[in-house]
């Protein structure tokens, strides 16, 4: 594989990824003499969306792949899905509805922002955007952890994510960040119209020139011992209040 090439790994993953995103997959690995209804079921899949199969014993399919693979790979272009912000106001401009946008800002695990993406795919979400430096990128392991949405949900990168946010504004996007400390909760909060939901890091939080740019800050309602939730938890949380809103 080059640099710029990554593995999905296991039945759901690569099924997923082949129903989605089939024009990003250079091949598909499968463990030869492993002949179950599923494996058969994406080389059929496979062959029929015409990319290149190849079959390795087990001893070779373990050492090209590492983790538990389940018998099958994909080789996919690892940076294909990633737009920039030119493409983002574009889409923008093409939306026949109200926008709904989810903003990341520094989600550095990847797990994290595999599950972001999953929950913004399922929530209907137009795009995701998060910034180019400190933040977890486009790999396999996000990849697989989204189970396609990586290739439904268009992800766009920008240079200067304060600047994102201005324009943002500019085009009339409100824009509603989460924090633990406001007094705002988040369902007393109006989330319809053009919206773009501010999530912080794993850690700290929003940076404070995005909390300052966004137009309201919220809280999500705590019953427990705990003060907070994990960001791609916190995220499907409001997106769906989100949801739920706008289908009033």
């Amino acid at each position: 594989m080059t640099d710029k090439q990554d593995l999905i790994i296991g039945i759901h993953a690569v099924s997923e990824l082949l129903k989605q995103g089939a024009g990003a997959v250079n091949r598909v690995m499968f463990q030869s003499g492993r002949k179950d209804n599923r494996l058969q079921e994406l080389r059929r899949v496979a062959r029929k969306a015409g990319i290149t199969i190849e079959e390795l014993g087990k001893d070779e399919m373990d050492r090209q792949v590492a983790g538990v693979h389940q018998g099958v790979a994909a080789v996919v272009e690892g940076e294909k899905r990633a737009l920039d912000e030119k493409a983002l106001f574009q889409l923008l401009k093409e939306l026949q509805t109200d926008p709904l946008l989810l903003i990341l800002d520094e989600v550095t695990d990847p797990h994290n922002l595999g599950a972001c993406l999953r929950t913004a795919d399922a929530a209907g979400v137009h795009a995701v955007i998060i910034p180019k430096d400190r933040s977890a990128s486009l790999n396999a392991t996000v990849r697989k952890v989204a189970s396609g949405a990586a290739e439904s949900v268009d992800l766009v990168t920008v240079t200067n994510l304060a600047r994102c946010l201005q324009q943002l504004k500019e085009q009339g996007i409100w824009l509603v960040g989460t924090d633990d400390q406001s007094e705002t909760s988040l369902y007393q909060q109006e989330l319809t119209g053009p919206l773009a939901l501010v999530m912080g890091s794993e850690g700290s939080g929003l940076r404070r020139l995005t909390r300052e740019m966004c137009d309201y800050l919220v809280a999500i309602p705590m019953a427990g011992a705990l003060s907070s939730l994990n960001v791609s938890v916190a995220t499907g949380v409001a997106l769906f209040e989100a949801v739920r809103q706008r289908q009033i």
